[in-house]
């Protein structure tokens, strides 16, 4: 899998200034004060710092933003990287600062001298999750980026403050290589594999085949993949990093491929269905950095891995079939299929764990990105309490979520003449209809969560955090709602 650069921390030697090649980054707060780096640097450019402080266009600089001073004369760095930035900046400016370096970083590396910034760790965050880049199947050569050293006053310090911060991001960077992968390698079989590989960090890793699903009665999950040369699986992921107490449940949608089946999906853009496993690629990545960063909470992942292709065996629109629970759906479209897969293992997760709370992920509904577009994910639940937690934890990581409603007046629209429910309720509140749906398969004393991340999940043009293509939305939101609310 791809891995965060490895980043050190040094004490400041302010001496090395002069003679360090590649890169330089300083950092200068926005009334233009130095510290004892730009001091250096100053005196070494015979001025040039404070010149450029006193131009319009260091005024005209954002927080978190850079400028770049190519090859500064007394000195033998190829470019001295200028950061604005107060000396106690916010998490989200200081993670902004990191990225922006990152976009610069070559083969050179860099000297980041931090001394009195009070969030080295966050730059050193923002540095990890902004220079990911996907390349196991481009035959030339990747871009390569040099070593990256800061300099802080005190390193030892920084450094356990930057450890849990690089587990983190190791779970964002999983998540992203699972959403990126093309289908024809990112397999049910492959996919479980990876997953199972896991076992090493120490989760408790169990994969249910199709005879086993069966068994259990996922009659809605295995219609989605009857299809599919690919065996339909669910992989459960246990980390009892907390007690006795009861987990919290992550629940995602894993179809690692989605023609529509039956009634197929037009041919332009479909390309980007091998990101229709993005809520099970957000659940793998959270498990992963819990068990990186050796959480003290008990959290259970579970992923529906299945494939929804056309063939003489698909689902059909107008069958219906029976789920877990006993209920049954009138298929309608085969295309809304993630509803189908997920249904089951929330009721699986739920019989099974009687988790304190559950929240489930999936790329679900196009009907989200018309109405929040790709900067929210859509937010559903039958828990105030649970909800607000879940949206205080995402803004203060910074990704967009917005509430959503739920109502009874809704459920009017999946009635269904042969069964118990239809898959779809038509065009209207498209999105509200697919949660409330879902709601039917979550039991009243479950606190729970639908985030419909098809927005989100995979972004063409890029974020602040994440180069053009998956982003590992999620991971971050629901690592900080496991650390507030589970852990201690």
């Amino acid at each position: 899998m791809t891995t965060p650069i490895p980043l050190f921390f040094d004490e400041v030697n302010l001496d090395a200034i002069a003679t360090q090649t590649g890169r330089i980054v300083v950092f200068l707060e926005p009334n233009g004060r130095f510290d004892r780096s730009s001091r250096r640097i100053n005196r070494l450019t015979k001025g040039a710092l404070g010149r450029f402080v006193a131009s319009e266009a260091f005024e005209e600089m954002n927080e978190g933003s850079g400028m770049d001073l190519a090859y500064p004369a007394g000195m033998a760095a190829s470019a001295v990287q200028v950061i604005r930035l107060p000396r106690s900046p916010s998490v989200e400016a200081a993670r902004k600062a990191g990225a922006t370096i990152a976009k610069s970083l070559t083969k050179e590396g860099a000297m980041v001298c931090a001394n009195t910034i009070g969030k080295a760790a966050e730059i050193s965050f923002g540095i990890a999750l902004r220079a990911y880049d996907f390349n196991p199947h481009k035959t030339s050569d990747p871009k390569e980026i040099g070593e990256v050293r800061f300099q802080v006053s005190r390193p030892e310090d920084v450094a356990a403050k930057a450890a849990p911060l690089a587990s983190i991001a190791e779970g964002v960077f999983f998540t992203r290589d699972l959403v990126n992968e093309p289908s024809n390698v990112l397999t049910t079989d492959d996919f479980a594999a990876r997953l199972a590989a896991m076992q090493e960090l120490g989760l408790e890793v169990e994969i249910l085949d199709e005879e086993a699903l069966e068994e259990l009665g996922m009659g809605a999950l295995l219609a989605v993949g009857q299809g599919s040369e690919s065996p339909s699986k669910v992989v459960v992921m246990q980390w009892n990093g907390g007690g006795d107490e009861p987990p919290l449940a992550l629940v995602g949608k894993g179809v690692v491929f989605d023609t529509g089946g039956i009634s197929i999906k037009p041919a332009a853009g479909m390309e980007d269905m091998t990101m229709d496993m993005g809520g099970a690629g957000v659940v793998s990545g959270v498990m992963r950095s819990l068990a990186l960063r050796r959480a003290k909470a008990n959290v259970v992942g579970l992923v529906g891995i299945v494939e929804n292709m056309p063939d003489g065996k698909a689902m059909r629109p107008g069958d219906v079939v029976k789920s877990m629970k006993g209920d049954t759906i009138e298929v309608l479209n085969t295309d809304a299929e993630g509803r189908l897969v997920l249904c089951d293992v929330m009721w699986y997760a739920q019989e099974r764990f009687k988790p304190a709370a559950m929240v489930d992920l999936a790329t679900l509904t196009g009907a989200i990105i018309i109405g929040l577009g790709h900067d929210n994910a859509g937010v559903f639940s039958n828990n105030d309490k649970f909800c607000n937690r879940f949206l205080k934890a995402a803004q203060a990581e910074g990704e967009g979520a917005w509430r959503m409603p739920l109502g009874a007046s809704y459920d009017k629209l999946l009635k269904s003449p042969v069964a118990d429910m239809k898959n779809i309720g038509g065009r209207p509140a498209g999105s509200i209809t697919a949660a409330q749906f879902l709601q039917r398969f979550v039991k009243k004393e479950t606190p729970w969560i639908h985030l419909d991340i098809a927005g989100v999940a995979h972004i063409k043009s890029g974020t602040d955090f994440a180069p053009g293509g998956a982003t590992g939305w999620g991971v971050l939101a629901l690592n900080r709602l496991i650390q507030d609310r589970f852990e201690g």
